[in-house]
């Protein structure tokens, strides 16, 4: 019996015990799964619990909704590979025509992982329904992302490279055909081949450049 108790207090503590300062992180990553596999109506905060073994009560130490856990997971381990795209449009100098390739193709990785694309999927299918998806996707993901790129354009249209015209209109014709790509792939990958994101954005990119960069002939005419 003391050999038990002995084997016992030397047993070490259960995970969730040993990394409490890691629950935080295994939650988003589980609800993370679980969203983009259920969606979000049902995505039951159980089986989130379920997968990140812990406690359900556990994860309204830290979110008190379940709009708050998908705020959580879209800001802490969504944005970050969507703020590797917006670093090209952001800090990259350079002529637009040689960094618009560049940040089409960084999009095109962010957008081939599987969780990603199934949470924008998602969104889409869901923000009727749940309009706060709508707004925490536009928020952390899709209006920073814009509003880069977009002034990106201005820079370049300001230094004679890119067509007059509105830049936020420029914006989404240059990352529009991605996320349809997108969509496509999510929606229909079971019934029709899905494009390669890949080369979606490497064929664009020179569609682009040949129809909103300005050759150095219409650049003089512009100055």
């Amino acid at each position: 019996m003391a050999g038990r108790a002995m084997t016992a207090m030397s047993d070490p503590e259960p995970k969730w015990r040993r990394r409490k300062e890691a629950r935080p992180g295994e939650m988003l990553e589980a609800a993370l799964s679980v969203f983009a596999e259920r969606g979000f109506a049902q995505a039951k905060l159980d089986d989130i619990a379920r997968r990140a073994g812990v406690a359900k009560g556990s994860l309204y130490l830290y979110f008190d909704t379940k709009e708050a856990l998908f705020r959580a997971v879209v800001r802490e381990l969504l944005v970050p590979a969507v703020s590797r795209v917006l670093a090209v449009a952001q800090l990259q100098d350079g002529p637009f025509a040689e960094i618009a390739p560049r940040l089409l193709a960084g999009a095109a990785v962010a957008l081939s992982q599987p969780r990603v694309a199934g949470v924008a999927r998602m969104v889409i299918g869901e923000a009727r329904t749940f309009p706060d998806l709508a707004r925490i996707w536009h928020d952390e993901i899709v209006g920073p992302l814009l509003a880069a790129v977009s002034a990106r354009i201005v820079r370049a249209q300001a230094a004679g490279e890119v067509r007059p015209g509105d830049p936020r209109t420029h914006a989404f014709s240059l990352v529009g055909p991605l996320l349809m790509a997108t969509l496509f792939r999510e929606v229909f990958a079971e019934a029709a081949d899905p494009p390669d994101l890949a080369q979606v954005a490497a064929q664009h990119a020179q569609t682009l450049i040949r129809g909103l960069i300005l050759s150095p002939a219409e650049e003089g005419a512009v100055r």
